[in-house]
C-alpha cells in the first residue's frame, strides 16, 4: 500500500478531472475513425506545437528519448562522434547520444541553476580538445572522438544561458540540440538578440518529452522534435517511420518511433491550457519563496534572463534523507531528481570518469530535494510543506545547540 499524502508530490488526477470529458472525446473520435497512428490529429498537433514554440517545424514521435536520438542523427551525429552534455540530467539524455552511435562527454554545471556552465564548456572545448590543421574538425583529447554537437539540458523547466553556448558552438562548428524535455513554454532572454526566445527554438533542433508528469504531458508516451531547418525535419520524419518518405519506399534504416493519434489529440487539448498551467506553477514558486525565505533550505535561483516554468521546484539541504523523512511523516511527498550524476552511474563506468570529476554536479546530487509542484497545488498545501520544512530546520538547530552544549 502506498502512502496517502496530505500534499502529494504530483497530482495528475485533479488535473485530468477538469478536462475528463474532452479527453474521453478524443478516444471516442479515434474509435469511430479507426485513426490510431499518425494522420490529421498528429499533423494538427505538430502545427499547433510548432506555433507555440515559435519554430517552423514540429515532428511528433514516440518519446522524448526518440526525439533527442532522431534529432542527433538528423544533425549528422553518428558512430565514433562525441556529444557534450551535463552529468546532472536523466539518463535518457545520454541514452539518446549513445543510441545515435556517439559517446557522451560531460562538462560540469552552474552551482546556481544546475544547468550547463558555459565557462566550463569553453574550458573543455579550448583545453581538452584540439582542432585538426586540415579540415578543422574538433577532437576530444582523451578519447580521440570527433566532437559533433552540444546538448544543453533545460533542467527542471529552467532555460540554459544559451547565448554563450551558441557562440561557442558557432566558433567550433558544432550543432546545438536542446534537451527541452522539462521546459515546455520556458523562455530565455537573449542579450545578443535583445528578445525573449522559447525553449526549443534556439538550437539546430530540440527534443521535447510528453511523459504524463511533464508540464505538457500525454496520457502515455509521446515526444516531439522542433526545428527551423526543413532538412532536419524531413530526416526526422523518415527516421520515426522506418526510414520511409512514403509507404514501402525506405531511403534509410529507420525506427518505429511514431506519435499515435490518441496521444496527439490529448496533447492538443492540454496545449490550449499549458500557458495557464505554467503561470500557476510560477505563482506556486513565488509562494514557496515567500513561505520559506532563506531559513530552511537553499532555494532555486531564477536569473533575470530566464522565465522558468517550474516542471520541478528543487531545493537543497545537507540533511536530505532526514528532511525527506520528516516531510513524509508530516504527510508531504517529495522526490530526488537525480540522486546519482550520470558519470558515476554503472551504465557509464566504461567512460572512465571518477568521483570528483564534476564536483558541482556531485554536490548538488547529494543535496537536492524536489518539493510538491503541480498546477493545482493550493496555498494551503504549500503552507503545510513550508511549515514542515521550517519545523525541520528548527529541530536541526536545536539538535546542534544541544550537541555544542554537551
Amino acid at each position: 500500500m502506498g502512502t496517502t499524502y496530505k500534499v502529494p508530490f504530483l497530482d495528475l488526477n485533479g488535473l485530468h478531472a477538469e478536462i475528463e470529458e474532452d479527453l474521453v472525446a478524443v478516444f471516442r473520435r479515434a474509435l469511430k475513425t479507426a485513426g490510431f497512428v499518425g494522420g490529421p490529429e498528429v499533423e494538427q498537433f505538430e502545427k499547433e506545437f510548432a506555433e507555440f514554440c515559435d519554430v517552423d517545424h514540429c515532428v511528433g514521435v514516440n518519446s522524448g528519448t526518440d526525439a533527442l536520438r532522431f534529432a542527433l542523427i538528423a544533425a549528422g551525429v553518428g558512430s565514433g562522434d562525441a556529444v557534450v552534455t551535463v552529468p546532472n540530467t536523466f539518463i535518457a539524455t545520454t541514452e539518446a547520444i549513445s543510441q545515435a552511435g556517439a559517446v557522451p562527454r560531460f562538462v560540469d554545471v552552474d552551482p546556481r541553476t544546475y544547468n550547463m556552465d558555459a565557462g566550463r564548456l569553453e574550458d573543455y572545448l579550448a583545453n581538452k580538445c584540439f582542432v585538426e590543421r586540415t579540415g578543422g574538425r574538433l577532437f576530444d583529447l582523451a578519447t580521440g572522438n570527433v566532437v559533433k554537437a552540444i546538448v544543453p539540458v533545460h533542467l527542471y523547466g529552467q532555460p540554459v544561458d544559451m547565448d554563450p553556448v551558441l557562440e561557442l558552438a558557432e566558433r567550433y562548428h558544432l550543432a546545438v540540440i536542446e534537451d527541452a524535455c522539462q521546459a515546455h513554454g520556458a523562455q530565455y532572454f537573449s542579450r545578443k538578440m535583445k528578445q525573449w526566445r522559447r525553449a526549443g527554438s534556439m538550437g539546430l533542433a530540440a527534443a521535447f518529452s510528453f511523459y504524463p508528469g511533464k508540464n505538457l504531458g500525454a496520457c502515455g508516451e509521446g515526444g516531439a522534435v522542433t526545428t527551423n531547418d526543413p532538412e532536419v525535419a524531413r530526416k526526422v520524419r523518415m527516421l520515426r517511420d522506418h526510414g520511409q518518405p512514403k509507404k514501402y519506399y525506405h531511403d534509410v534504416e529507420g525506427y518505429n518511433g511514431r506519435l499515435d493519434s490518441i496521444q496527439a489529440g490529448i496533447l492538443r487539448i492540454k496545449l490550449r491550457l499549458l500557458a495557464g498551467w505554467n503561470e500557476k506553477r510560477r505563482e506556486a514558486a513565488i509562494r514557496y519563496r515567500e513561505l520559506l525565505g532563506d531559513q530552511a533550505v537553499i532555494l532555486p535561483r531564477e536569473p533575470e534572463w530566464a522565465n522558468a516554468v517550474y516542471h520541478l521546484f528543487v531545493v537543497r539541504t545537507e540533511d536530505r534523507s532526514e528532511a525527506m523523512e520528516f516531510l513524509s511523516e508530516g504527510g508531504v511527498g517529495s522526490g530526488i531528481h537525480y540522486p546519482i550524476p550520470l558519470h558515476l552511474q554503472k551504465a557509464y563506468s566504461h567512460l572512465g570518469y571518477q568521483a570528483g570529476d564534476f564536483p558541482v554536479a556531485e554536490k548538488a546530487a547529494a543535496e537536492i530535494v524536489s518539493l510538491p509542484m503541480f498546477p493545482g497545488i493550493t496555498s494551503e498545501q504549500q503552507q503545510i510543506v513550508a511549515a514542515r520544512l521550517l519545523e525541520f530546520a528548527q529541530k536541526l538547530s536545536g539538535d546542534e545547540a544541544r550537541e555544542a552544549a554537551a
